[in-house]
This record gives structure tokens, C-alpha cells and sequence, in this order.
């Protein structure tokens, strides 16, 4: 099967595999399973990081490239394909409207991925996530 990380269940396997689920866990090391990091979620760290939301041990680059070859990840890049997509989706009432997760899910309808996340937001769109 094939997966797509939100972006807290990447550094959380990388940093504090003990806070995903262990479900979430087994999937990600299972390595029969195909799993993908978005641009979105490097694009979402580098705002983080600047905003100094979030600390890494290493320069971002660095960092990703060296958790994504560890661990055989890969790479889901943005096209106008995916923009499209995200164009079409629906703000759902719950007021839904984080950027990031709406690229992550047009990643999955556009490439058939289950996203593996512990946000419900997910819940709202036609798609596959589990925890």
C-alpha cells in the first residue's frame, strides 16, 4: 500500500516515535509500504522553522534528505495537477482551510494514498487517513 505523511507524523517517527500510534508506527516501518513526504511538508517545516515554531538538529535540507534515504521515503512534488485539485475541494463547515493539508489531500485523491495523520480535520474530504 501506499502512504502519505502529514507532516507531524514525519518528525515524530524521526524525533518521538513513541507519540504516534502504533498503528501509524508499524505502517511506516513496514517495508512492504510505499511511503511519501509532500513538498508541502518541507515547505511547511521551512515556515515553522523560520518562525521559529520548530527546532531541528540539522538545516532543514539536510535534515529531510538524510530521514528520507534512512528510511526509503519518497517524494511527492506540486504540480498544476494537484493545484487544480486543491481548487476543487470543498471548505467544509468545520472551517477546514489549512493550506498544507489541502495539498496533502489532493496528493491522495490524485495518487491514490492513504494519509497517515491524527488530525480529524481529514475526516471532511473523500479520502483515506488513519491513526
Amino acid at each position: 500500500m501506499s502512504f502519505l505523511l502529514d507532516t507531524h507524523a514525519f518528525l515524530w517517527f524521526v524525533n518521538d516515535p513513541g507519540s504516534l500510534s502504533p498503528k501509524a508506527k508499524g505502517i511506516i516501518e513496514d517495508q512492504q509500504n510505499l511511503v511519501y513526504l509532500s513538498a508541502a511538508n518541507i515547505w511547511e517545516m521551512a515556515i515553522k522553522t523560520s518562525l521559529r515554531k520548530l527546532a531541528l538538529p540539522a538545516p532543514l535540507q539536510q535534515f529531510v534528505e538524510t530521514h528520507m534515504t534512512k528510511n526509503d521515503f519518497g517524494i511527492l512534488q506540486i504540480t498544476a495537477a494537484h493545484a487544480e485539485t486543491v481548487a476543487k475541494l470543498p471548505f467544509p463547515k468545520s472551517g477546514h482551510r489549512d493550506p498544507f493539508d489541502r495539498m496533502h489531500i489532493a496528493h491522495a485523491i490524485c495518487h491514490d494514498l492513504t494519509i497517515i495523520t491524527r488530525d480529524s480535520a481529514f475526516s471532511d474530504y473523500p479520502i483515506q487517513h488513519i491513526w
